[in-house]
């Protein structure tokens, strides 16, 4: 494991590619001697950025070089296509009801997992203690339980691999002297997401480990440990994205004019009611809300259920009360879905650059993506099949959420007094 991890970062830490980053030192002329002697540089001239780091006044690097910082934002953009590959994978163990396989958690013990036929019965033994066997599973096989058992272990793994691709290569660019003061602040704090996202994983499969006497329900994590999961990897999706977008896309300075205070304004509240979409979902998949009603638009025979209301106090119906959480899920994605239409139609009445306009369609397809599998989906609840079709649904509002943080971002203006030669990234 630890060869097929840190293998391909060693070559790439020391490939060409990193050192036709730095600048040609300048060349060397031959002064008589066997030795030679480089050329006085001129004024500005630097050979690597750390000579500039080590010249008398000078202190730190300011800025990196262009080059520097389309490395780092191309690293961030992997960076963020892991956390989206987390996010696919993690709805495909909840699909398969893998999640809480693996009883225990240990950081380097639990990536060798059990090869021989004692070591994978020991496993089994340890799963059978708990109350997804005991309610749910007790029929299961050994071969059975190794499905499910890889399911959360890849996922497991690959959140790892996640953190590795954070952690190394900002401790490798920060030594350079790659990062500005500013982008040292959000590669901390998102490394420290990262591992935080790890902490909160388990946190929310122990939930679902935890003795129930006084409930006969099917096991299951918390909801609320699931949201928490699920809207933690949202934001350090959009943030991984924002940044490196940030870094390589270069800059539109725009008019600001009324109308284009008006559609930030509308993006950035957008972007929330997205995400406050995405965040309901996952308690409509923490309770198996889905199935209470499967149809649309009406729920059963008529518009607004009887049952909204049935727990108390009153607030625990919106987080607890199955049909209370996938009515409040529905009203908030047809409204996600009338927000991005109109935040579509706006910006087509307004001159944005060609970027801002192709992010805005991509973020009116993406939505109307999602319409289609919420409706199909309750209809053909016992078609696993179909479900595993449905695996990407998480990463869609993943996408929705990053691309009207874009479509913000793109149709951010500068003031002409805040114009300055050191190309302040917003």
């Amino acid at each position: 494991m630890q060869r097929l991890l840190f293998t391909p970062l060693t070559a790439f830490l020391g490939s060409p590619c990193l050192r036709l980053l730095v600048p040609r030192v300048a060349p060397r002329t031959q002064c008589g001697c066997s030795c030679g002697i480089r050329r006085p540089l001129r004024p500005g001239q630097y050979s690597t950025i750390s000579d500039v780091a080590l010249q008398p006044g000078r202190g730190t690097v300011s800025l990196p070089s262009k080059a520097a910082e389309r490395v780092v934002g191309r690293w961030l953009l992997v960076c963020s296509g892991t956390v989206a590959g987390a996010v696919i994978l993690g709805g495909v163990t909840r699909l398969t009801e893998s999640g809480l396989s693996m009883v225990d958690w240990h950081l380097i013990k639990e990536m060798k997992p059990p090869t021989s036929k004692e070591e994978w019965e020991a496993e089994f033994q340890k799963y059978q203690q708990f109350p997804e066997f005991k309610i749910l599973n007790h029929d299961m096989t050994l071969a059975e339980f190794k499905f499910i058992w890889y399911m959360e272990y890849s996922h497991r793994m690959w959140g790892r691999l996640v953190g590795l691709a954070y952690i190394l290569p900002a401790a490798y660019f920060w030594k350079k002297g790659w990062l500005t003061r500013g982008l040292k602040g959000r590669v901390l704090a998102l490394c420290g997401l990262v591992c935080f996202q790890g902490l909160l994983g388990w946190y929310m499969v122990k939930s679902g480990l935890e003795e129930k006497p006084d409930s006969h329900d099917i096991p299951r994590v918390s909801q609320y440990r699931l949201a928490a999961h699920l809207g933690s990897a949202l934001v350090l999706y959009c943030a991984s994205l924002w940044t490196s977008l940030s870094l390589l896309l270069p800059q539109h300075k725009l008019t600001e004019t009324r109308q284009l205070l008006r559609l930030r304004r509308f993006a950035h509240g957008t972007a929330g009611l997205v995400f406050l979409t995405a965040l309901s979902g996952a308690f409509v998949a923490g309770l198996d809300a889905g199935l209470v009603y499967n149809s649309f638009p009406k729920m059963g025979e008529s518009w607004i259920p009887e049952d909204l209301f049935t727990f108390s106090p009153l607030l625990r119906n919106v987080f607890e009360n199955p049909t209370m959480v996938q009515f409040d899920h529905r009203v908030l994605g047809i409204a996600s879905v009338t927000a991005v239409t109109v935040l579509y139609f706006l910006s087509r009445r307004i001159p944005l650059p060609r970027r801002t306009k192709i992010a805005a369609t991509t973020l009116l397809a993406l939505a109307y993506t999602q319409v289609e599998p919420n409706l199909s989906l309750p209809y053909l609840q016992v078609d696993h099949k179909r479900e595993a079709h449905l695996q990407a649904r998480p990463q869609r509002y993943c996408d929705c959420f990053s691309f009207a943080f874009f479509f913000s971002l793109t149709t951010f203006t500068f003031r002409e007094h805040a114009e300055t030669s050191t190309n302040v990234i917003i």
